[in-house]
């Protein structure tokens, strides 16, 4: 099973998705079956590191984002993923838009997925520390049930 998840930059919502994702999979033993990536609709920090006060939040938490670089998201990744998860309505629609018609895998918004009480997992760039808090608290629970899910289907 091979999932991607998808913000804008890719340094805040989705590399903190991979990150959360990966310390789930790896604690469950299932790191050999499920790969997982992270890439953003736009190219603005292609290369770059995660930001700063994400790997902060993370790191309170026990995960890792240190090792992780943005890259944008391309068509290749329709043809690589069997899940894409969209952290919001716009990048959703962007994907959408680069999604090819032979694409028979799954493209959805992460949080609708699993109603999980709000559709989008909300960009903290602009505001302060408790908002990389909130996208943590969204994408630890998003995770827990979309491990739950690809379980049954191994």
């Amino acid at each position: 099973m091979k999932v991607l998840f998808v913000c804008m930059g890719n340094i805040c919502r989705s590399p903190s998705a991979e990150a959360v994702f990966r310390k789930h999979v790896r604690d469950a033993g299932l790191a050999d079956r499920i790969v997982i990536d992270s890439a953003g609709t736009g190219d603005w920090h292609v290369g770059k590191g995660p930001d700063g006060r994400a790997c902060q939040a993370a790191a309170r938490r026990g995960y890792d984002l240190s090792e992780l670089r943005a890259r944008q998201v391309t068509r290749d990744d329709f043809h690589r993923f069997d899940m894409i998860f969209a952290m919001d309505h716009d990048n959703l629609e962007r994907l959408q838009a680069l999604r090819p018609v032979e694409f028979c895998g799954e493209l959805d918004l992460l949080l609708r997925r699993f109603n999980l009480g709000e559709d989008s997992v909300p960009d903290p760039y602009y505001g302060g520390g408790e908002g990389f808090e909130h996208v943590l608290d969204l994408i630890e629970q998003a995770s827990a049930a979309l491990l739950g899910e690809i379980r049954c289907r191994l």
